[in-house]
């Protein structure tokens, strides 16, 4: 009898224990697993250093379907709070592209990638807040990851030279940045934020872009009001507002369109002459390329891309990090070539930039064994021995020629 007492008072208090939390408001995570396809290839990190927060630039399906088509992410926050788990918590995702923190460079390797759905100069909406807050909180716990190395991306991201930045440079991306304000940190339970950056103070990279530069390490609440909100707003062309300053990286893709003054419409892959472009041009970005495809992380050609390579690599063109696959079937590097060579290469010279060269595969050596994880992404590429050039993400891993030479970003 008094067994049977003891079982009823343990089940009411289980009955008990679920109405309350029927009644009461979660304070947990509302989390909806869509995980990659990818998931299950990506290798498992062997740190976890930093956090860095992302913007998706675009609404939550588009986002969504693009994040776990490339395993972009491990999670994705929706404006109602929802959270999608995309890659493993315990995974490589590749968020982070082209970045580098106090001289580390591939922070995908040592970081964890939270997206938020919205854009870099907008707010969160209050259910994000309260979502990505209780995520970090749960995320530091247990990666024990302090305030100070929870970065936006745009903090962390770097773009490679071009003809407007012939250095390394920050300011490739404007990601994230409202949330390196202080009082945006507050409101997500954080305390500390860098106040530099330890890459440009170094003199690792320079910066490119002021305004992001005052908005990441100015003083609240004015970083990033005034002037900042007008040229975050300014999607056109004008005197000390090039094209690099609206689309960044992507300003040579074929899914950005410029609409000219007189009307008429081209991507950026169709123009050749950057310093005609007219003052009043509209620039219209898309969002269908991944985080490692902007047009700097692709092959790019003489006569095409630009007249010479200096036009296109600027003061990277003569770098061991910038690849040239020479019309004759020779492949170089920017220190391999003599100063008069690389001032007369024809039209048809293809090129990386900001890339090194894994290795060679045979029979023994995959792509896997040079490249891990990049093996199939759309940055890493496969020059086959008949010259031809692919990217991972069009490789068939069981048809891939041996002695074929793999390149990805450094």
């Amino acid at each position: 009898m008094r067994a049977r007492s003891t079982r009823t008072f343990r089940l009411s208090g289980f009955v008990v224990a679920c109405l309350l939390l029927a009644i009461l408001p979660a304070h947990g995570l509302n989390l909806v697993n869509r995980f990659s396809p990818l998931n299950k290839e990506r290798s498992p990190r062997r740190s976890t250093e930093y956090i860095i927060l992302h913007t998706t630039e675009g609404p939550a399906k588009g986002s969504l379907d693009k994040l776990r088509k490339y395993g972009e992410a491990h999670y994705m926050v929706d404006t109602d709070g929802t959270v999608y788990r995309i890659i493993d918590r315990n995974r490589i995702a590749m968020h982070a592209g082209r970045s580098m923190w106090q001289g580390q460079a591939n922070l995908d390797s040592v970081s964890l990638g939270i997206e938020v759905v919205g854009y870099h100069d907008r707010p969160m909406t209050n259910a994000q807040k309260r979502a990505v807050k209780e995520l970090l909180r749960q995320l530091q716990s247990v990666y024990k990851i302090p305030d100070s190395k929870v970065l936006p991306h745009s903090m962390v991201a770097y773009g490679r030279p071009n003809r407007w930045h012939p250095s390394p440079h920050r300011g490739r991306k404007r990601c994230a940045m409202l949330m390196a304000r202080s009082s945006v940190r507050e409101e997500l339970g954080l305390s500390g934020k860098p106040s530099f950056d330890p890459d440009v103070r170094a003199g690792r990279l320079v910066v490119a872009d002021q305004t992001l530069e005052r908005v990441l390490y100015g003083a609240d609440p004015a970083a990033g009001s005034g002037a900042s909100a007008g040229e975050a707003a300014s999607n056109v062309i004008r005197p000390g507002r090039s094209a690099w300053d609206i689309a960044r990286g992507r300003y040579k893709s074929s899914d950005t369109l410029y609409r000219f003054p007189d009307g008429r419409t081209r991507k950026g892959s169709e123009i050749k002459d950057w310093s005609k472009m007219p003052t009043g041009t509209e620039v219209i970005v898309g969002n269908s390329e991944t985080e490692s495809e902007s047009s700097e992380d692709r092959v790019q050609e003489i006569g095409k891309d630009g007249s010479n390579a200096w036009e296109i690599a600027a003061g990277a063109y003569n770098d061991a990090e910038t690849i040239y696959f020479l019309v004759d079937g020779r492949v170089r590097s920017g220190v391999e070539l003599s100063r008069d060579n690389l001032d007369t290469l024809p039209k048809g010279t293809r090129m990386l930039v900001g890339y090194v060269h894994g290795g060679v595969l045979s029979k023994g050596r995959s792509a896997y064994d040079v490249a891990g994880p990049k093996w199939n992404l759309a940055s890493t590429f496969y020059r086959f021995p008949d010259g031809s050039i692919v990217s991972g993400k069009d490789i068939d891993e069981k048809n891939i020629p041996s002695k074929a030479m793999v390149f990805y970003p450094k």
